[in-house]
């Protein structure tokens, strides 16, 4: 839907009430500029505005459709289109929401098309109507105006990634686990927002190379250095990402360590029980066999104790001996 649209001319909106889009494109011929704004529109929406202001058809399809990276591509009769990414963080869900801005930029009309939550533009609008010196540089003044809304959104996200991310690492490096997918989700979204901010720096030099208004360069260049410091801090989380995620991954593999280490403890134990049982479940076994030269020849107390204590009394020693022997090699190693 058309969310609004003004007419400018001698660096003032000359009107207060909704203008139709067949009313833009007319102002359009009258001097001035005229400034649209749409927020996901429909195909018939679209199509008026193609028809009227004589926009391309494949950049009216991109308008229509997400990109992952910011673009700039000329047409014919002077029109540029625009595309850039806008980001938003929601502090309920602790997520990084992403939209998109698609900016037909001709001598005497812009129009920019939003799609996504995080691309509202009435502040720009609202900043450049109070700088009338800026709004008689023509539409070259709005897209500048647009261009740094955009990058500042793009400091509150940083900041809240930057928080995010200093939780996670305080995690790992106090010897603790920390979600190993709260970490790729952390890391899934920096890149999502790299690929946002990065393309657009090439985008920023070829508006500022092909400027028509030479007094509007300065203001370019402001949000290009706003632009480099904020890709700067971007790759910087990506990198320290990969590095807390490297980092987790060590701490889980010494639990696992740990673990291991438990799990044989507790297995040598068994062993050891079951080493001492298995002498004793041999001669009861032994002893209670039903055999004629074994009955007959233990008829005396002594047989019995030389016999069946004796053979309990030399494994006891012998497995004593045998644990003795491995606790001073294991103290020794």
């Amino acid at each position: 839907m058309i969310i609004d649209c003004a007419y400018y001319r001698d660096g003032r909106r000359q009107h207060v009430e909704a203008m139709s889009v067949a009313e833009a494109a007319a102002s359009c011929r009258a001097g001035g500029f005229v400034w649209l704004g749409m927020f996901e529109p429909t195909t018939e929406e679209l199509a008026e505005v193609r028809e009227n202001f004589g926009l391309h058809e494949l950049a009216v399809e991109d308008a229509q459709t997400f990109h992952l990276r910011p673009k700039v591509e000329p047409y014919e009769g002077d029109i540029r289109l625009v595309i850039l990414r806008t980001a938003r963080y929601d502090d309920a869900r602790e997520e990084v929401d992403f939209g998109e801005v698609s900016v037909f930029v001709g001598p005497s009309f812009v129009i920019t098309v939003r799609q996504g939550v995080a691309s509202d533009l009435h502040g720009a609008r609202i900043r450049l109507e109070q700088r009338p010196e800026l709004l008689e540089c023509g539409t070259s003044s709005v897209l500048w105006a647009i261009l740094d809304q955009v990058v500042d959104g793009y400091g509150p996200v940083v900041a809240e990634l930057e928080r995010d991310i200093e939780e996670v690492e305080r995690t790992v490096f106090a010897g603790s686990v920390a979600p190993t997918e709260r970490i790729y989700f952390l890391r899934r979204e920096v890149t999502d927002f790299y690929r946002a901010v990065h393309p657009l720096l090439a985008v920023l030099a070829t508006l500022e190379r092909d400027a028509r208004d030479t007094s509007l360069l300065p203001y370019f260049r402001d949000v290009h250095d706003h632009l480099v410091l904020v890709n700067e801090e971007v790759a910087a989380q990506r990198d320290l990402l990969a590095t807390v995620l490297e980092a987790n991954m060590a701490v889980i593999g010494v639990e696992q360590t740990k673990v291991s280490v438990q799990q044989n403890a507790t297995i040598e134990r068994l062993t050891i029980l079951a080493t001492v049982f298995l002498p004793l479940t041999f001669v009861t076994g032994f002893f209670g066999q039903n055999f004629a030269w074994l009955t007959e020849r233990i008829g005396q107390e002594w047989d019995f104790f030389v016999l069946g204590i004796g053979g309990l009394v030399l494994p006891c020693i012998a497995l004593l001996i045998w644990v003795r022997r491995q606790r001073a090699a294991r103290d020794v190693g």
